[in-house]
């Protein structure tokens, strides 16, 4: 074998999870294609046919496909699906970009300290829905995103990195949401390479990166 095919064979493998548009896959697509992330993605799967985030892999050239949770009887069966795909695309990192299916237990466990996902909320703050519309409720002078691994418990995973926006008197949840995303576009790309470069692990219930315990909140980034 020739030391280029060896070089191709060593690269690692990302799955993207996608129920939209998909505007943090094409941050990740983007940050490969520049070699901030030494990774290539494997597969793109969506729950929900027809949506933009498939278009934007396609157009990278990425393969896709549909698993539509509507076809199958329980949480469970599409859950087991899901596992089957992701495994037969080699995964050595798996990536949820706005996928909005919770998952079973089973399905967390299986891949246990390789699973991220992406928060619009400054966690433990709001986790769930409608996070931008309850920090402005709240009267909150500052909202964000927290990148954390997944667990069991819904959006309870520990935090991996974190940005901070300001919540200005006159936001909405549609203002607020747009100057959260142009950080979530950032720091999820980061998170990843630290990742896929053996920077960043999930030990007994800690993220660690560079052998050190990030603290409650995660790294605190700075743009």
């Amino acid at each position: 074998m020739s030391e280029q095919q060896n070089s191709t064979n060593s690269i690692k493998r990302i799955v993207v999870l996608v129920s939209g548009s998909g505007s943090n896959l094409q941050a990740i697509i983007d940050a490969c294609a520049s070699g901030k992330i030494n990774a290539r993605i494997s597969c793109v799967i969506s729950n929900r046919p027809g949506v933009y985030g498939l278009e934007r892999a396609s157009h990278a050239g990425i393969s896709s496909q549909c698993i539509d949770h509507k076809q199958f009887d329980s949480r469970e069966d599409f859950d087991l699906a899901l596992v089957n795909a992701i495994e037969q695309a080699g995964a050595d990192l798996v990536v949820l970009a706005g996928f909005m299916r919770i998952l079973t237990d089973n399905f967390v466990n299986n891949f246990h300290g390789r699973l991220l996902n992406i928060h619009p909320s400054l966690l433990p703050k709001y986790p769930g829905l409608h996070t931008h519309q309850r920090a402005i409720d709240a009267g909150d002078t500052e909202a964000g995103v927290t990148v954390h691994f997944v667990t069991a418990e819904l959006d309870g995973g520990p935090p991996i990195i974190q940005a901070r926006v300001p919540v200005y008197s006159g936001d909405d949840a549609h203002t607020l949401a747009t100057r959260v995303l142009e950080q979530e576009h950032k720091v999820y790309p980061q998170a990843v390479s630290w990742f896929i470069d053996g920077k960043l692990s999930l030990i007994d219930g800690k993220a660690i990166l560079d052998n050190e315990i990030l603290p409650p909140q995660g790294f605190d980034f700075q743009d």
